[in-house]
């Protein structure tokens, strides 16, 4: 039991951890299903790319508490991110149903989720150590040419939207 929490206690620590892709790199480009709004719906990386850059950010599981905080943050994030042209979506290892549910109670139908895919997860290298089926809490920005402009890693879910918001605003007053 001790061991157990100290386990998961590293696990969820609130350290930051290196983003596996790095500023610069090309982002792989995938196909998934996702929700919006409880709908579900297929989702490719490149064409969100032709609207915008995209605010992909990998969390662990649904309904959790951090997942849960970071998903409200998002929420409330999304129509300043929208007036910046850039689309948000979250990635996890969960399947459909569960997500519709998620997009509705928890990211408030204002943006959509997507099932990371083990080859998604391994892709962009952000798997969780305990449980290879799970990403672990990294938020990327995406340009629309595919080059990631922002990396930031941390199980904690401070600093994502912030972070991303920031990278946003940067990459659109370069554009």
């Amino acid at each position: 039991m001790v061991r157990t929490a100290v386990v998961l206690s590293l696990l969820f620590s609130t350290a930051p951890a290196f983003a596996a892709l790095p500023v610069g790199a090309t982002a792989p480009d995938f196909s998934t299903q996702g929700a919006l709004a409880g709908k579900p719906f297929s989702f490719t990386l490149k064409q969100a790319l032709k609207k915008g850059p995209v605010v992909l950010y990998f969390y662990p599981k649904a309904f959790t508490q951090g997942c849960t905080i970071e998903a409200h943050e998002f929420a409330e994030a999304t129509p300043e991110f929208n007036k910046l042209g850039a689309t948000v979506i979250g990635m996890s290892g969960d399947d459909v149903d569960t997500l519709k549910k998620f997009s509705t109670e928890e990211c408030r139908n204002k943006f959509a989720v997507a099932t990371a895919t083990p080859d998604v997860i391994k892709s962009y290298d952000v798997t969780l150590p305990v449980m290879s089926s799970r990403s672990n809490r990294t938020s990327y920005v995406i340009a629309p040419n595919g080059k990631i402009v922002f990396a930031y890693s941390a199980m904690s879910p401070e600093g994502h939207v912030s972070g991303t918001l920031d990278a946003v605003k940067k990459w659109k007053a370069k554009k």
